[in-house]
């Protein structure tokens, strides 16, 4: 195995001019942690900014198609749809965000996947912080990708 984004110890954009397009899919989750105070509120309520959830999903759709501005070696590509959807837990009072990135493309969404579940989890935070600072974004991760030459995986850790 070897690090695609170094050459020569130097950093490197993957040249994918001779990748194949396939259908790509990629799927990501955080979870959002909340005191029990907090989490009921949320819950119940929502925030006094305004309508958390549908602000949180706009920023994660955001979020995934500025993904090559945000993160300096991925490539800019088309995206085909962006879901992101909330679950809550009540026992554990945790909001679960997950993601899922299509695209026919010559690289992989998983970069879209992730930073499309992180910013939504940014905005929760960001429309909570004033009834609770101590607010955690935990577990993100790459649930699924499939598409390209190193074809399907599903995270076992899950």
């Amino acid at each position: 195995m070897k690090l695609t984004h170094l050459k020569n110890k130097k950093i490197n954009m993957v040249d994918i001019s001779e990748k194949g397009v396939t259908q790509r899919i990629a799927k990501a989750k955080c979870a959002i942690k909340f005191n029990e105070k907090s989490f009921m509120i949320v819950y119940n309520q929502g925030s006094e900014k305004g309508e958390i959830f549908n602000t949180a999903r706009c920023a994660g759709i955001l979020a995934a198609k500025k993904t090559s501005e945000l993160i300096p070696l991925c490539h800019n590509i088309n995206l085909s749809t962006i879901e992101i959807d909330f679950k809550f837990n009540e026992k554990k009072h945790l909001i679960e965000v997950s993601s899922t990135v299509k695209s026919s493309t010559n690289t992989g969404v998983e970069m879209e996947a992730l930073t499309a579940v992180a910013l939504a989890g940014l905005t929760i935070y960001d429309m909570c912080k004033a009834i609770d600072k101590s607010i955690e974004i935990n577990d993100l991760k790459l649930l699924y990708k499939s598409g390209g030459k190193s074809g399907e995986y599903m995270n076992d850790n899950i």
